[in-house]
């Protein structure tokens, strides 16, 4: 009886080796071909972001979390080669991400949004931008929002969505920048003067670049005043210093050469019934 009993044993055993062997040794070897292939592509993405210079807080976050999806997807698929239903499991798991998904879309999106800042980089730390109606430089690029530090020294706080999804100017982004004016002269006054001494003002001011020229021109025959436009190349830290300074002298200037800078005027005439 004994002796029956263990090879009864013997033949399930074999029977079940025979059944699940070769399922179990090609598990096996996805396993191990999966989780070099997963080596590989997240040694790609982290030599890919660092070539970029992303944040590397950035960068050790997205390989982490590219790792793990990795994984599960490489045991999702052994487990149904070994013939484990997975089905519901995966209906349940589906339906789950897709209510977390649903209650974190606001976060999920400034979080990509914030991924995509720091992968594309638009704008840095230090740069001068405008955006979602503020003015101010980046001080700190975070992985759901970006700080701005406003000229008067206000902290704006944007979410990463919508600052990476809508428009914005870079003012830091080109070394040089066009530094414009309108400035109005009465009418009756000597226009070629009034030229001359914006020319011979620019000409003093060795902040401002030579090359391209600076442009001077009469712009508009407006209702109380004769408007010259005079445009001005400058490198950009230089901007609104240049930009101050000249409204300045013009204005001093202008008095000493019996130029007339005019304001709105209205005549009112009275009759007498």
């Amino acid at each position: 009886m004994g002796n029956m009993k263990t090879e009864q044993i013997l033949d399930q055993l074999l029977e079940i080796s025979m059944q699940y062997g070769p399922k179990l040794i090609g598990a096996l070897v996805v396993l191990l071909i999966g989780l070099w292939i997963i080596k590989i592509i997240t040694k790609g993405l982290k030599k890919m972001l660092t070539k970029r210079n992303s944040d590397k807080s950035l960068t050790s976050f997205l390989m982490s979390m590219v790792n793990i999806l990795l994984k599960i997807l490489l045991i999702v698929s052994i487990l149904g080669m070994l013939g484990i239903e997975m089905t519901s499991f995966i209906a349940i798991l589906g339906a789950a991400g897709l209510a977390v998904g649903l209650a974190l879309s606001g976060t999920l999106q400034n979080f990509a949004g914030g991924a995509m800042i720091l992968v594309f980089k638009p704008f840095k730390v230090g740069d001068l931008i405008d955006a979602q109606g503020y003015l101010g430089t980046v001080s700190e690029i975070q992985i759901f929002n970006t700080i701005l530090k406003t000229p008067d020294n206000k902290t704006i706080i944007i979410p990463n969505g919508g600052l990476f999804n809508a428009s914005l100017t870079n003012y830091s982004t080109e070394e040089r920048r066009r530094v414009d004016w309108t400035i109005g002269i009465a009418y009756g006054d000597d226009i070629d003067k009034a030229k001359k001494v914006i020319q011979e003002l620019c000409n003093d001011d060795t902040r401002i670049l030579k090359d391209p020229e600076v442009f001077i021109a009469v712009a508009e025959l407006a209702d109380s005043s004769v408007n010259i436009a005079v445009r001005a190349w400058v490198n950009a830290a230089d901007y609104w210093p240049v930009f101050f300074q000249m409204n300045e002298n013009v204005y001093k200037t202008f008095n000493k050469e019996g130029l007339n800078i005019p304001f709105p005027q209205m005549d009112v005439h009275l009759h007498k019934q």
